[in-house]
Formats: structure tokens, sequence, C-alpha cells
């Protein structure tokens, strides 16, 4: 829209387009409730596809009250696209969630995702990219209160850090995880805007918004390659229920509707139910890669050689195709290394050309129809599965791990005897239905199912907190998105699982990405600068030859620690240490060690405080969430109570481990962070 001249107050002027732009947003959303679908459609399915789309439709262009409808404004030097006239105005751009025109087409309100938005990230003042000035507005419970402005070619304008952009950053955080879209920064916003063609892993520490920049991905995608992706689809893959329960709202806040989300167990237990646990050193070698080899070797096993050759009897005449000519055909199925249940169905087809040949040869002419009736004859069903019988995966899997013999027929030189007896079922199951299935255990016969039948790929995945999942679930994942593309995000520092990957490099290969672009995000803009130099001082320990992040917030006393006199005064401590928080705006989240849970649980409740599970949302009257350790991975409160780091620690199988829990549980605040602590602290913190 042309630019003019600023009225004498311009925060009234801009309250008004705030308030014309959500008009137009409710005019938008009226005319899609209003259409009539009556006549426009052929049947009855094609009436009900179409209506559900008009659905999605009113959904996207809800809104949100308390959600800023736009965030920034960019005034152009020139006419963006276009001819200008000598002497003319350049354009003006309002930058939001969403797109918004008005009743003659004209937009009021530009998507963030759009080309004309970039520079609201991207514009500097030594690349300014045809921006006169960038306005920055700030809100207070939906409504327009301030705005800031840069004049990027004003030279004789000092450049300042945007108080606006620092008050949404380290606005208190109450309900779920929000969009990022307002704060995006010049790195995230590349990542963001990276093709869909290509993999992206993003290597980010505590605070540096890599699951918002995953997020804000997928959006961006979606926007510029929707109706690609509408055929065939996206996934968001997080560590736990919790942390999806938190991410939610990200995406339908920015109108995107259509992403589904799951856990890796979700993908795979649709095959049978997990009930049963693993030993932390047999889910390490059910989860390595190596058991791809062994799967793959059960299941070509049970491909047998022909001995007689198959006999067809088609009315008077029997036609007969000699064994080694089979013979040949199996090898030559083996040598294509086709899915198992692929060649299965290929066989009895191969088998009944090789008897319309002779037909031919002895002056008949077969068709298609006759092929078909020779592949469904007795002797060829007999013959295929005797030579090429059908695999059931998740019976191959139990036969693997109940049968000694079997799985060393198969993992002799692959595993050792050891390895072997640890993942053998100590009470072996006689069904797969009594079977006592672990998520270890699921991944092997997803495995096993994607070697019979091929899985069916969506356009693009994203897998955050990537760097917990074992080789086999990489495995897993990328079969999801084999001829698509993904988004990797994660912290190798952050790796708390027995199998979590060494390096990018081997995850990337078992996720079948091994071409992937990998970035590192450094700059931390959620975690203060006092807490994050005191987490890192754990690095050399966990994670060496990794940089520590930077924190662009410096907040004097963010970080108290606090030794108690003795472990029975911790937890009427550990209650104070709340309650003082609690005198803070903002959520609340005590992190303890697991074990530590339930006592904590009983001490708040005796003091009369109400707590929340992680990922509840919370709300103005329900702000205390206690976290046991090993879910607080992805999750961030305003104040973190960080409960004996000692007891986090120990909780874990290694010292290692112990110590990647404790930089989570140490990383998770926004604005302060106390710890407190009986037993001497781990001496990498003393």
């Amino acid at each position: 829209m042309p630019a003019h001249e600023e009225s004498s107050n311009p925060l009234v002027r801009e309250q008004a387009h705030l308030a014309a732009s959500r008009a137009a947003l409710r005019a938008m959303r009226e005319d899609v409730q209003a259409l009539d679908i009556r006549d426009v459609t052929a049947n009855w399915v094609n009436a009900e596809v179409l209506q559900a789309q008009i659905d999605d439709r009113i959904k996207a262009l809800a809104d949100l009250s308390h959600t800023p409808l736009f965030f920034g404004r960019l005034d152009y030097l020139h006419v963006v696209g276009g001819e200008q006239a000598e002497g003319a105005e350049g354009e003006r751009f309002y930058i939001g969630r969403r797109h918004v025109h008005d009743a003659h087409g004209d937009p009021m309100v530009i998507d963030w995702r759009a080309p004309v938005s970039q520079p609201f990230y991207q514009a500097s003042r030594n690349n300014p990219l045809d921006v006169g000035q960038r306005r920055r507005f700030g809100y207070t419970g939906g409504e327009l209160t301030a705005y800031e402005d840069e004049h990027l070619t004003d030279a004789a304008e000092e450049e300042q850090t945007s108080k606006l952009l620092q008050a949404e950053i380290e606005r208190p955080r109450v309900g779920p995880m929000r969009d990022i879209v307002a704060t995006i920064q010049p790195e995230q916003d590349e990542i963001v805007r990276s093709g869909l063609g290509g993999t992206v892993c993003v290597q980010g520490g505590p605070g540096t918004g890599k699951t918002a920049v995953g997020l804000h991905r997928v959006a961006y995608l979606l926007y510029a390659h929707r109706e690609r992706l509408a055929r065939t689809g996206t996934l968001v893959v997080g560590p736990n229920r919790s942390f999806l329960h938190y991410i939610e709202q990200v995406l339908p806040a920015l109108g995107e509707l259509e992403v589904r989300q799951a856990t890796v167990e979700d993908l795979v237990a649709a095959r049978v139910e997990v009930r049963g646990t693993d030993e932390a050193a047999a889910a390490v070698i059910k989860g390595d890669a190596r058991m791809a080899d062994v799967l793959r070797r059960a299941i070509r096993s049970h491909v047998t050689p022909p001995t007689e050759p198959v006999v067809v009897v088609r009315g008077s005449r029997r036609w007969r195709v000699p064994a080694y000519e089979v013979e040949e055909m199996v090898g030559e199925l083996l040598a294509r290394d086709m899915r198992y249940g692929a060649a299965h169905e290929a066989l009895p087809q191969r088998i009944a050309h090789a008897v319309l040949v002779r037909m031919e040869e002895a002056g008949e002419a077969p068709d298609d129809r006759v092929q078909n009736s020779v592949a469904r004859n007795p002797a060829v069903k007999a013959a295929v599965k005797a030579i090429w019988p059908a695999v059931d995966p998740a019976k191959l899997v139990l036969r693997l791990l109940t049968d000694a013999e079997f799985l060393a027929e198969h993992a002799g030189d692959v595993l050792t005897e050891d390895e072997q007896k640890r993942i053998l079922m100590v009470k072996p199951a006689r069904s797969v239905k009594s079977a006592k299935w672990t998520a270890a255990d699921a991944v092997l016969i997803d495995e096993a199912s994607d070697l019979v039948a091929r899985t069916q790929s969506l356009g693009h995945v994203v897998i955050d907190e990537a760097q917990d999942l074992s080789p086999m679930q990489y495995r897993a994942v990328g079969r999801r998105c084999s001829t698509g593309s993904a988004t990797v995000l994660g912290d190798l520092a952050q790796g708390t699982t027995p199998w979590s990957t060494q390096s990018w490099e081997q995850a990337l290969f078992h996720l079948g990405k091994a071409d992937a672009v990998v970035e590192e995000l450094t700059a931390g803009f959620r975690v203060p600068r006092e807490v994050i130099a005191y987490a890192s001082r754990l690095l050399p320990s966990i994670s060496p030859g990794l940089a520590p992040v930077e924190s662009v917030r410096e907040t004097p006393g963010s970080l108290a620690v606090r030794e108690v006199a003795s472990a029975e005064e911790m937890d009427a401590a550990v209650v104070a240490a709340c309650e003082e928080s609690l005198g803070h705006e903002g959520s609340i989240g005590l992190i303890a060690a697991d074990a530590r849970i339930p006592a904590l649980a009983d001490a708040l409740a005796a003091a009369g405080h109400a707590v929340l599970s992680p990922g509840e949302e919370t709300t103005a009257d329900s702000r205390l969430t206690l976290v046991p350790a090993s879910l607080a991975k992805g999750l961030e409160y305003d104040y973190v109570v960080l409960d004996e780091p000692a007891a986090v620690v120990d909780g874990e199988p290694d010292e290692r481990t112990g110590l990647r829990r404790l930089y989570v549980a140490l990383t998770r605040a926004v604005s302060g962070l106390t710890v407190l602590h009986a037993a001497p602290l781990p001496e990498q913190l003393a």
C-alpha cells in the first residue's frame, strides 16, 4: 500500500490500522462461512471434501484476541516489483502472522513468510535491502501500545538494541510454547527459509531457538509449497507427549492446522502394544544399526531354492517349468534386492510368464488374463509358498528374540555371543499378542515391516531433540521421509539416552540424509548469560569441543546457588524457594530427580500449593509445575528451582548421562534459576 503522511499521533493511527485489519479478517472469515456449496459439487464425497477444506479455512482465519495480528512494518524506498514515477514514495507493508486483505483485495497485513516480508528479519544498516524504515510494535494483552523505529538509511542515527524486541523475547511464559515470528533473528531466518529439497540439521544449545526455528520452517514450507505438501504430508516428531503438548499451539497460531505431531513410539507402536521395558544394555544393542542387517538376513533366509519343476495343468495340456529356470527367477529377484513382499508378489507372475512363453511356442495366443489365471493356479501358488513364503514381521522378530539358535544363525558374525544373550527375552513369549514388547522391539518390527513392504514417505519431517534417537530409531524416522526432506534439531550436549548420537554425521547417515547441511546456532536468546555460563562448566565433561552458547541477555541476579544445612531441611527449603519465585510474574518450574518427585509433591501439597504436570498449560492462577528431570528437555519456565543436582546425576546409569541430564535441568530458566543442594555439588560446578 502506498506510504502517506503520518498523523499527528502515530500510535493512534497504528491502532486504527489494527482495528481495520481485524475487521477485514472478520469479513474474510464471514465470506468463507457464507459459501454455499450445495450446487457446486457432483456428489456427496466431493461435498464432504470441499466442506472439510472450508472448515479448515475458517479455522485458519480465526482472530486470536491475545495474539498480535501484525508485529512490524516496512517502509520501502521504492515500489516493490513495479514501476515508480520519479519522486514518488515507496510502499509500506505491515508484517504479521497471516495475510489479510480489504474488500477490494488490497493487502492490509502481509504474511511473514512472503518474500516481501523477509527484509523485516534480514535488513541492516550495512544492507538495508531497499528499506528506509523498519517499525516494531509492542502489545499489552493484544492491544497495540507502543512502537519503535529504525531508519536504516540514516547515517546520523545511532544503532541501538531494540527494547521492544528484547521485551518480547523476555515476556513471561504463561501457557504453552508460543511462536517467535516477531523475534526471528537473521541467522534463524536463513534456516527457516531454506528450500524444501534439502535436509537441514540444526545444532543449537539451550535457548538458541532451534525448536521454534524448526516449527517455523514447517510453516514456511507449507506456505511456499502448499500443494505439494498437501499431497505428501508433514510430520513433527518430538521426544515425548509432554513436549508435543507444550509445542502443539505454535503452528495453529500461524494458521497451519494440518501438521501431524507424534513421538517415535507413536510411529512404530501401531503394529504391536508396548508393555515391557529393556535394560539399558539390551536397548543399546537393539537400537544399534547392526540389527538392520540381522533382520535382513533373517527375512531372506525364508527363501528356499526350488528342487522340483512347476507343472501347470490347463485343460488337457500340462506345462512344465523346470526347477533350474525357477531358480534363475529366484536368483534374479534376490539380486535386485526388492522388498520381500514385492518379490513374493512378483514370483508367480514370473512363473506364469514362463508358461505363457511355452504356450506361444505351441501356437496358442494367450493374453494378460491367461497369465493372471496361471499365476493363481494351485501348482504355482504351492510352489511360491514353498520357495518364497509370506513373512509376518512381528513373528519374525519374536523368533529372533526367543530362539537362540535362529538368532545365532543370522547374527553370529554381527553380534557377539554376549550381545545375543542380552537381547533374548528372559521369559520367552508364546505368541505375538502375549509378548511384552519393548519400545526398542517395536522399532525392530517396524524395520522388518519395511523390509517386507515399503513404508509410505511424507514430504517433510521435523525431528526435535534428535540427539536422543538410536540408529534404528533414525532409520524408522528416515523411512517416513525417504523421498522427502527433513529438519533435524538437537544439541549433542543434551543427549541423555544410553544410545544418544555422538555426531550429527553418524545421525544423518542412519537417517538416510548424509548430504544434509549442518547449521549451528550459538547465540542464546532465552537463557540469561549468568545461567548459561554456569551450566556450560559441564560442557568439557559431557561434550568436549562443543562451542558454548553466548547469551545476548545479561540479567544480574538471575542465578542463585544455595547450600542447605541438611538433607532433612531440603523439602522445606525447596517449598520456600518456590514461594519466593511465585512472587515474580510468569511460570515456575520445580525440577528434581525423578525419585524426589513424590516427596516434593507431598511437601508442596502440605504447604497448600497445587502443582501442574509437565506440558500442562499454566494459567494466571496456576503457575507452578513439578518436573521430573527426565521430562524437562525442551520445556522452559520463567523461573526454575532446581532440587539437589547430585541426585539428578545419580539418577542416571552413568556419570556422563547424569551430567547431561543436569545440563538440561540447569538451562530451562528464562529469567531466573535457584539451585538448592545439601549434598556436595558435582565437581564440575563446584
